[in-house]
């Protein structure tokens, strides 16, 4: 988009996000705005760097000043299509925006640049969004709470029936090792890998995780059980909230409780670290993972993500939850584990 898509003493315009001077003077209005980890442009960058899928974004600004940003993943797939996603490889982005109408008027101008990237699919995944735009609240939602202040505390803070639970997991003989940066990560992904694949789901690319870990503020917790890992998570720290995103385990890990003791053991890892809140993620409403967060005290808070298809085309379906795809995941989890790593990668890029 080259021309300025015009507004009342402001204008919009592509972001140059090649440009280190552009990047950091979003970065400094998505602080100033307390917006969420995956509106920085460092999340969208080190996704470019590990997928392949190109990072965008749109700037409203007026007199020099930045007003509004939408962040933007373009995404290819030969399977699911194209499409613009706020932001790729997230759960959240959107627009963030100091007025109403500079977001609504951000949002037309990604149907626009859509239009010219013949991306016939947008995704908004939180922020508000034009009323013409499909906007659903029923089909996932978040879990956050503010960490205890002591090791006790953050105990009792969890219900009486999880809490048993992580009891069991203190009773057994894990060792929990802490990863900063790139280290850990071999043994992380290998049960990540694993993990996703028994889900019929395509593994990302390691170097997904590789350009992640090394853009943004993050470290990984791994539980060992007589010396072999057993299961593990990778999270991120923004505005004082630690986030566990990516996780994996092996079949014992049920059996030793090692997720409970793991998750457990996060929260008072973070608050070491000065971490104030934990952020537990999205969930699909009413499944499994839902179920858990609620379990440990969370309340669910439905989110908003809004979508926008152009005309005539047909809307996108990469719901793993779909019937659509009902076949291709029970095919995926009977494949050899080599196999789904070595096919997984190409497929899971073009996700988003």
């Amino acid at each position: 988009m080259n021309a300025p898509f015009a507004l009342t003493r402001e204008s919009i315009r592509a972001a140059d996000l090649r440009q280190p001077d552009e990047a950091a003077r979003i970065e400094r209005f998505v602080a100033d705005r307390a917006g969420a980890l995956f509106h920085r442009p460092a999340w969208l960058l080190a996704a470019q760097r590990g997928t392949g899928q190109r990072a965008r974004g749109l700037l409203a600004e007026k007199g020099g000043a930045i007003t509004g940003w939408l962040p933007l993943s373009e995404i290819h797939s030969p399977i699911f299509g194209r499409m613009l996603a706020s932001s790729g490889f997230a759960v959240g982005g959107g627009v963030l925006a100091e007025r109403e109408a500079t977001a609504q008027a951000l949002c037309r101008a990604a149907e626009e640049l859509a239009g010219r990237l013949s991306c016939p699919t947008i995704e908004l995944r939180g922020g508000p969004a034009p009323e013409d735009w499909t906007t659903r609240t029923d089909s996932h939602c978040g879990f956050a709470a503010d960490l205890a202040t002591d090791d006790e505390a953050q105990l009792l803070a969890i219900t009486k029936r999880q809490r048993a639970e992580v009891r069991k997991g203190l009773e057994q003989d894990l060792v929990i090792g802490v990863g900063a940066g790139l280290q850990g990560l071999a043994t992380f992904y290998a049960m990540y890998a694993e993990s996703v694949r028994n889900l019929g789901t395509p593994v990302f690319p390691r170097r997904l995780f590789e350009a992640m870990l090394d853009a943004l503020d993050g470290d990984i917790l791994t539980a060992f059980h007589q010396g072999k890992p057993v299961s593990s998570v990778l999270s991120f720290y923004h505005a004082g909230a630690v986030m566990p995103y990516w996780a994996g385990g092996t079949p014992a890990a049920r059996r030793l409780r090692a997720n409970d003791r793991l998750y457990y053991e996060l929260m008072l890892h973070a608050r070491r670290r000065g971490a104030t809140r934990f952020d537990f993620g999205r969930s699909k409403t009413g499944s499994g993972h839902w179920s858990f967060k609620k379990n440990w005290g969370f309340e669910p808070e439905p989110l908003s993500y809004a979508s926008w298809t152009a005309p005539g085309a047909e809307r996108r379906d990469a719901d793993p939850t779909s019937g659509k795809h009902a076949a291709r995941i029970a095919l995926w989890r009977r494949l050899p584990l080599t196999i789904a790593n070595r096919l997984g990668p190409p497929i899971a890029r073009g996700l988003g």
